[in-house]
């Protein structure tokens, strides 16, 4: 579905990534864990086309994303940024109403369509937002916030999901809340997704695969229980790490080891 092959970035004479490679299937979600400075916001914006990389190339559907409109692009991948900066009046379903302009069925004047405000409230209803929806944006609070730029993701109806530290500033609860909901839209949807996440026990919990990075360049790529050993953390985050296995589910728990010098 997307796939970045071999794929080199440099801003300027800087080398940001380096012959990295990942695919993104349906139905599946993918993780991007690393050090600050590794790579990961970068490759993520050359799997949305907005960065082109000076070497290798990333697939959308089998075809270099460059050669399709920025347009088309929108309606097959929906990005999640962190919580931005809400200054103008709007409200919740106006927000959400925006993700409907590159679909299909948008009016030729640009005007929502029925389809598009049964879709908006569907997706209001999904990240029970219903009730706030006649709420301006920055009268939210911060996972409220959040919850809404998911929906308006989602009511894209894009087939693929980029999310660039989507619990960042969340407590637990939403933390958990908003990896459910892409996790839910992948398994009953088949949507595919990537997040970029500084948090390894989410990684660990809701992704398929994990993409493990250093210094712009790809350490390992992989099921969550390939890639999240000690040996591989330890390497990258330079700091002891435990993993052991979540009493509930099983998957791989990361735990930083504090090392008493003497």
């Amino acid at each position: 579905m997307l796939q970045a092959d071999n794929i080199t970035i440099r801003y300027g004479p800087r080398q940001a990534v380096s012959d990295v490679s990942l695919s993104v299937n349906a139905g599946e979600i993918t993780a991007i864990i690393g050090p600050n400075g590794a790579g990961k916001s970068t490759v993520l914006r050359a799997l949305n086309g907005g960065l082109r990389p000076s070497s290798g190339q990333v697939l959308l559907e089998g075809l270099p994303i460059h050669q399709y409109s920025r347009r088309i692009i929108s309606r097959h991948i929906a990005v999640v940024a962190q919580e931005g900066d809400f200054r103008f009046p709007v409200t919740v379903l106006e927000f959400v109403l925006g993700g409907r302009y590159a679909s299909a069925s948008t009016g030729a004047w640009g005007w929502e369509t029925d389809h598009d405000i049964k879709v908006a409230h569907e997706v209001l209803s999904e990240t029970e937002l219903n009730e706030l929806s006649g709420r301006l944006m920055n009268e939210l609070s911060g996972g409220e916030r959040q919850r809404a730029i998911l929906a308006r993701a989602l009511a894209t109806e894009a087939t693929v999901l980029l999310l660039d530290e989507p619990t960042a500033n969340l407590d637990l609860a939403h933390q958990a809340a908003i990896l459910a909901l892409v996790r839910r839209r992948s398994d009953l949807n088949n949507v595919a997704a990537v997040v970029v996440t500084h948090d390894i026990n989410l990684a660990a919990e809701f992704s398929n695969h994990v993409l493990l990075m250093k210094n712009g360049q790809a350490v390992a790529f992989g099921l969550p229980s390939e890639v999240l050993t000690p040996e591989l953390l330890r390497d990258v985050f330079d700091v002891r790490i435990l993993v052991d296995a979540h009493p509930i589910t099983g998957v791989p728990r990361i735990t930083p080891v504090h090392e008493v010098r003497q």
